[in-house]
């Protein structure tokens, strides 16, 4: 009888820290009999299935998702013939009827060489889905960005070829109706394809931007101005734009094209009229935000809201709605640029954005950008200058042959003298010779160890008063910090206009040694080539 207590007490002891170390694991722990009855149901099972270990042993295992006993049953019979089940992902169905995925590995329990149950350890990973999917979702937008960014650089450099001549074919043919209309349908079809290179460099984060100080509710309420006329009388316009929303750092112009064709796309999608509403809030992203959303950091952000009343986006496309050329709209009715352009801006700006959409319960777009404080500011905004020719020497710098020659077509039809080099090795040579100009003119991006900015840093060294003028198509370069031109750096973006290029002459020609970046005094240290 003593040792018969001893052994009783010593399996009770046995079960009782089995039972406190299985409700204590964060892994769900079920056990079901081969009737497929419940025999053993966790803690942790409890919460994240919502039955209750009194509510369900001894039942049927109500788990199974309609439409999936078939599954089921193969994963049991598996089991049951000896096979250790490993890393099985699976959905099931929570005591609200809710989804939840899980991954469990699986056990048939044995008893004198037979089955007797099978025991299962369930890991909720719904969670980690949609993190793994974000980040995938994130890559595949970095890599389609990569390609369309590179696509758009040599597409500009071909397109500035165009733009910038095609004011000087039309002037030569103003004469010649038919030849001037020829010369304006170039001429627009250019711009076109301009906007168009503008919205991929846009998505590919690429763009220049010039992001200062910006109150949010001011803009909004320009954005809503142009909206009106743009939406039409059949979609009504609310906003709720709070007074004391934070200032953000960021580009102004860009915010309005933003929220316009956010505003679009919503107006489409309400074809039979509805309401487009606009708010702001100020929020704040701690470290656990941070870990619900792959692509977000701590911080405080102004969160811009545009909402719609329309049919909602299916899950099916969600995932694609911000890459370039998806649309769901007809043939000739869009681009499929608009939100990738959102998505691009939004982020190269430091920011967020998050898409919230039901079918049926309408659609929402918010945009979370950075607070600005007084150390964000990036300096002057560029003043314009008249578009004109004049007399003076300029340096061109550009390797492309073909573009090259398109702006010593303009610069000379605007009556300056040029001289040239076709990479930045050549234009230090002929400054080293005291070759005589007024400006010097450069791309951002050349072949070889210098950059735009490195030969701009280099001939300050030499000729501290030298006036240069940047253009660029793309901003993969040491010329711009992370999208955002530098203050004091002149920048005419590809591609342009002949009277865009004689403005910005003008403009770098006019300015004071004061008014120059002081490339020299950060690099002192750096030795004559």
């Amino acid at each position: 009888m003593t040792a018969q207590k001893k052994l009783a007490a010593a399996e009770r002891n046995a079960k009782e820290a089995l039972t406190a170390i299985i409700n204590t694991s964060p892994v769900a722990i079920i056990c079901l009999n081969l009737d497929r009855t419940v025999l053993l149901w966790s803690r942790a099972a409890e919460e994240i299935f919502g039955y209750t270990s009194a509510e369900i042993v001894g039942k049927p295992y109500p788990l199974v998702p309609p439409g999936g006993d078939a599954e089921f049953d193969a994963l049991v019979s598996r089991a049951t013939a000896g096979e250790v089940l490993r890393d099985i992902r699976v959905k099931r169905l929570r005591k609200d009827r809710t989804p939840v995925e899980v991954s469990f590995e699986g056990a048939a329990i044995m008893d004198n060489g037979k089955v007797k149950a099978l025991a299962y350890a369930l890991t909720d990973i719904t969670e980690r889905n949609k993190m793994e999917q974000q980040l995938r979702q994130s890559q595949k937008l970095d890599a389609i960005g990569q390609l369309t960014g590179g696509i758009a650089h040599d597409f500009n450099n071909m397109l500035s070829v165009i733009t910038g001549t095609i004011d000087i074919l039309a002037a030569g043919v103003a004469d010649r109706p038919d030849l001037a209309s020829i010369a304006r349908l170039i001429g627009e079809a250019a711009e076109r394809g301009s906007a168009l290179t503008g919205h991929l460099l846009a998505f590919a984060r690429k763009q220049p931007l010039q992001p200062q100080i910006t109150e949010i509710r001011r803009v909004l309420m320009e954005a809503i101005a142009l909206l009106r006329p743009t939406l039409g009388e059949h979609i009504e316009i609310d906003w709720r734009l709070r007074e004391d929303a934070w200032p953000a750092m960021v580009d102004p112009a860009q915010l309005v094209t933003a929220i316009l064709n956010l505003a679009v796309n919503a107006r489409d999608a309400m074809s039979d009229g509805g309401k487009l509403t606009i708010e702001t809030s100020n929020v704040q992203f701690d470290d656990g935000d941070v870990g619900a959303g792959v692509d977000v950091t701590a911080g405080s952000y102004v969160m811009i809201a545009v909402s719609d009343t329309g049919p909602g986006i299916p899950d099916t496309i969600k995932d694609k709605i911000f890459e370039p050329f998806f649309t769901t709209k007809g043939v000739g009715k869009g681009t499929g640029l608009g939100l990738s352009m959102v998505y691009g801006f939004v982020k190269q700006s430091g920011g967020h954005i998050r898409l919230y959409s039901e079918v049926g319960q309408g659609t929402t777009f918010k945009i979370y950008l950075p607070r600005a404080d007084a150390a964000s500011a990036t300096g002057e905004t560029q003043a314009e200058a008249a578009p004109g020719g004049g007399s003076e020497c300029i340096l061109v710098v550009e390797d492309d042959p073909t573009v090259r020659s398109s702006v010593l077509v303009q610069l000379a039809n605007l009556g300056y003298a040029t001289i040239t080099a076709g990479n930045a090795q050549e234009a230090l040579d002929l400054i080293d010779r005291g070759t005589p100009f007024d400006l010097m003119f450069t791309d951002m991006v050349m072949p070889g160890p210098l950059n735009g900015r490195r030969l701009a840093e280099e001939a300050r060294l030499r000729r501290p008063d030298i006036k240069v003028l940047f253009t660029s198509g793309y901003t993969e370069d040491a010329s711009i910090r992370h999208g955002r031109i530098e203050a004091g750096v002149l920048l005419l973006v590809k591609p342009y206009r002949k009277n865009d290029l004689a403005r910005m002459i003008r403009l770098a020609l006019s300015r004071d040694e004061a008014e120059q970046p002081q490339y020299a005094e950060r690099r002192t240290a750096t030795p004559r080539l």
